[in-house]
Formats: structure tokens, C-alpha cells, sequence
């Protein structure tokens, strides 16, 4: 990227993608890389930010990098574990605490005229969660805030001891808990660094496609679409850059949602998408007969996906390039901090299946967090329908349904989803909530429709929010909606006699149930 940006070194922290997105959210870009792969200090890079880590700065082996490159060639700041790192490797004193300082806390503020507490309140509540903690400040370096249970909650260092000044806080500015935090972080990328903020979704597109032309030129690009965001987006960036030359497919496996296919395939066909639909429903039906085993219908869905795509992609001469939706959380989590980079999760690269197309890899996106590629999708005007979709997994309904897979099952919690789904819409609910599921349990229960006894199959439903998938809570849905949904599923699905509502949170529980 060109655009002037602030560099997080990664110790591991839980936090360090808000860090990340905070940042982002002042249209300032903000790049991860790993404690122990620092790139080049170039012009672009205004700041670094240290995270926090799980670790402990007095362990033997703890986490450590390359802080004299770092310290004085631009503006620092260490939050947490980096807060303590930069202390204890300046000959502060750091020591255990005599119990995990972790929760709330309110910062009195002893120099409230520096420029990383302007705006701050006195007594600010922030969220504190470290094992160590800074005793005694090094030398050159002054106080900036404490609390009420540790002395050092916030220090820099003084003017002319550094080049650039280096801020160290012992608390999460990141989390909402931290009430002023976004201003803090505000501060340093504005003020401190001396940020511009012109990192829009607008500038992104512009950048993105003029760097695909160049990339890519007069190559072909072929692209298998899910009917999400993160390839919608990703072919529409592609289709911009280079038209015609973008070969797109979409493949209706059988598992995809009622009437998915042909309302995808109508609504990519109106973005002007060189796209073709393959219907493949009954060859994936035939290859699921009889399995049970989520870990083997994933694996059953992979191979048969990847069979039809070589078969699909065959059809076309001359393809170079394979576009994917890939977005910055898969590139984070593909990335480990304590050595080399692995390579990113199979779903992402299809299984292999570049190296047996002799494929390169294209990846618009692969900076991106899902709300920005949101943002930009609004931005190139894709329907809302395809930009505000809920995530959807990619084995489809085929870890929906519980136990074996068979099209009058698929049939039957296509028309079940479909009513919860559509009830979500109808009364404002759906862009309330994260992501909605219906699953077919393997469950049969005694129920009484009219005068007769049944016994008949059991519907889940699930409903969450989320920021990234990482976490989640089950959403409240107002009891009279679940009560309405409950009653037109039972009564217009035949089959179904029984709904219950899934009130897991995650972790223990996961979104899906397979």
C-alpha cells in the first residue's frame, strides 16, 4: 500500500486485531506483522505499535525484538506487554503482580497537558489485564497516569531522549471497556504520528484496481463465487480492473439456501459479472449418500467442489490467474508469532488446487477486515442483499443437517430456513444479528396436529452476535417473533412438529453445530 499506515507488532495478544481495526476506523491504515518480522522502516510507516502478549517480559524466553531499529525511528507506542518490554529493556523495574491485575480501573492523570490525553477524563475508566507490571519507570522517561492499584498506568519518554517520543500504557485502549480509549488512540495515529486519515474505501478501490491492471494486465482470471460478500466484492474489484478477461462461476451443490441459486445468479448478472451457473446438486447428493461424519462431508464437499472446478476451469484457454475472496483475518490467522509464516487455511487456497492448474493467486481483499470489505462493496454499489449477507459456511446446509444427508432433508430445512430467515427481515431483525441458522436435528419427538398423534423431526434455530466469528452471544430475539416463527414453520413445513432456540454462547459452544 502507498498510503501512509501504522505498523502492530504482534506478541500474540487476544486484542491485537481491534488495535488493528481501531485504527482503521480513523480511515488510517494499520498493518500486522508478526514481533520477530519487522519490514523495512520506509517512508509510509508514520508508527509502530507494540501489542500485548500472554507472555511475561521476565521469563527466559520470553518474546523479544529488534527495539533499538524501532525506538527513535518513529513515533512508539507500547501497550500492555509492550509497555512492560519497553521498561524492562531500558533497566525500569517490572515485576510479577501479587495478583492478575485484570478489569476495570480509572486513571488519575498527573500530566494533562501531553497531547495523548487531550481530551481525556479525569478518572477515565480503562481495562487492565497483565500478570506484570511496571515498579519504577526508566531513566528518561516521566509519568503520565497511574490508578488507584498500580503507580505506573501510563508513561513516555522525555523530549530530546528519543528522536520521536515512545508512549507506554498499561492498559487495553482498544477494548470499548477502555471509556476514552479510542480517543488515546486517536491521539497518537493524529497527532502523534501525524496521520492524515485518507484511507477511505473510496481510495482503496482506486489504488486496488489500478494495482490489479498493472498485476494482472491482458491474463484471464477465473473465479468460483459463493453468493457472499468477500468474493462478490473481490470479482466486482476484479471486473473493474480488467471487464471480460474475469470468468466467473457459481455452483449450486445442493446445499446452498431455498432459491439461492437463481437469485444469486440474477443478481451477479445485473453487476454486469461474466458469470455461469453449474448445476451440480445431484452429483454432491450422490457423493453424501450415507455419510454422517461432519469432519467427512466437509472433506466429501472439498473433493467434489474441487473436481467440478477443474473440470469448469478446464473449459476455459489461457486462464492465468484465480481470483479468491481471502480476506486480513485469514491472512492473521495463517501467520504464527512465534515463527514462519504456514500457509492459509485449505478453504482458502481450494484445497490445492492451484498447483494443479498451475495457477497464480489473485487476492483483492487480503487486507481487509469484513466490515471494510463491506464498506466497500456499499461503495461499488453491489446490492445490499449481497453486501449485508449473514456469513454462510461453506459445506452449506450440509452441517445444518445433523446426521446423514438426503435431498428430502435438504428440502426440508431449506423451507424451515427459509421462514426464519425471511421473519428476520420482515420485522427489522436480520441486521440486528450477526449470523441466523436453522439445523435439522436427528431427533424425532412425539407431537398433535388436529386429532392425530405425530412423531416428527425437530428444528433448531440459532441466532448471534459477533464482531468476527471469534467469539459470540446468542442473540435476545423477542419471545413473541420466536413464538410467530415457531408456529409458521410447524405448521406449513410438513415434518416438522417441534422448535426449540438455541441460547449457546461461544466459547464453549461454536456458532455452527457441525
Amino acid at each position: 500500500m502507498e498510503n501512509e499506515r501504522i505498523l502492530i507488532l504482534d506478541f500474540g495478544s487476544q486484542y491485537t486485531q481491534l488495535i488493528a481495526r481501531r485504527i482503521r476506523e480513523l480511515n488510517v491504515y494499520s498493518e500486522i506483522v508478526p514481533f520477530n518480522k519487522i519490514p523495512e522502516i520506509d517512508e509510509g510507516i508514520k508508527g509502530i505499535i507494540l501489542s500485548g502478549s500472554p507472555f511475561s517480559v521476565l521469563e527466559e524466553n520470553t518474546l523479544r525484538t529488534d527495539l533499538d531499529r524501532l525506538i527513535g525511528a518513529r513515533p512508539v507506542l507500547g501497550v500492555c506487554y509492550g509497555a512492560q518490554y519497553i521498561a524492562h529493556h531500558y533497566h525500569g523495574k517490572v515485576a510479577r503482580s501479587e495478583k492478575r491485575e485484570y478489569g476495570k480501573a480509572e486513571l488519575s492523570i498527573i500530566h494533562k497537558k501531553d497531547v495523548f490525553l487531550k481530551g481525556v477524563q479525569e478518572n477515565s475508566q480503562v481495562w487492565m489485564s497483565h500478570g506484570d507490571t511496571i515498579m519504577e519507570i526508566p531513566d528518561n522517561f516521566e509519568l503520565l497516569a497511574g490508578t488507584s492499584s498500580i503507580p505506573v498506568a501510563a508513561y513516555r519518554s522525555k523530549e530530546q531522549a528519543f528522536e520521536h517520543p515512545v508512549y507506554c500504557i498499561q492498559f487495553h485502549p482498544e477494548v470499548t471497556h477502555s471509556l476514552d480509549g479510542k480517543t488515546m488512540i486517536r491521539n497518537f495515529v493524529q497527532n502523534i504520528c501525524g496521520c492524515s486519515g485518507n484511507w477511505t474505501p473510496e481510495a482503496f478501490i482506486q489504488q486496488t484496481v489500478k494495482e490489479l491492471r498493472q498485476k494482472i494486465g491482458n491474463d484471464k482470471v477465473l473465479m468460483a463465487l459463493s453468493g457472499g460478500v468477500d468474493s462478490s466484492v473481490g470479482a466486482m474489484l476484479l471486473h473493474e480492473a480488467i471487464g471480460e478477461n474475469l470468468y466467473c462461476f457459481f455452483i449450486d451443490n445442493g446445499l446452498l439456501r431455498k432459491n439461492e441459486f437463481e437469485e444469486v445468479l440474477d443478481s451477479y448478472k445485473g453487476m454486469g459479472l461474466n458469470i455461469k451457473g453449474v448445476d451440480v446438486k445431484h452429483r454432491f447428493w450422490n457423493e453424501l449418500d450415507g455419510i454422517s461424519d461432519p469432519e467427512k462431508k466437509r472433506k466429501t464437499i472439498g473433493r467434489v467442489f474441487i473436481e467440478v472446478f477443474e473440470e469448469e476451469g478446464n473449459k476455459f484457454e489461457n486462464i492465468k490467474w484465480l481470483g479468491q475472496g481471502t480476506i486480513y483475518p485469514d491472512v492473521i490467522e495463517s501467520v504464527s508469532v512465534h515463527g514462519p509464516s504456514v500457509t492459509i487455511k485449505s478453504h482458502h487456497n481450494v484445497g490445492g488446487l492451484p498447483d494443479k492448474l498451475a495457477l497464480k493467486i489473485v487476492e483483492p481483499l487480503r487486507m481487509l477486515f469484513k466490515d471494510e470489505v463491506r464498506n466497500v462493496g456499499r461503495s461499488l454499489n453491489i446490492p445490499e442483499t449481497i453486501v449485508g449477507r449473514h456469513p454462510f459456511p461453506g459445506p452449506g446446509l450440509a452441517i445444518r443437517i445433523l446426521g446423514n444427508i438426503t435431498p428430502e432433508k435438504v428440502s426440508l430445512l431449506q423451507e424451515a430456513d427459509a421462514i426464519f430467515i425471511n421473519k428476520l427481515k420482515s420485522h427489522g431483525l436480520y441486521d440486528e444479528v450477526w449470523q441466523a441458522a436453522t439445523i435439522l436435528l436427528p431427533v424425532q419427538s412425539v407431537g398433535v396436529m388436529g386429532d392425530e398423534r405425530t412423531y416428527e423431526n425437530t428444528i433448531a434455530l440459532r441466532a448471534v452476535n459477533s464482531v468476527d466469528g471469534m467469539t459470540a452471544e446468542w442473540s435476545r430475539l423477542p419471545h413473541d417473533f420466536l413464538a410467530e416463527v415457531s408456529s409458521e414453520i410447524i405448521n406449513q413445513v410438513k415434518g416438522i412438529n417441534r422448535v426449540v432456540y438455541d441460547i449457546s454462547t461461544k466459547p464453549p459452544a461454536t456458532i455452527e453445530w457441525e
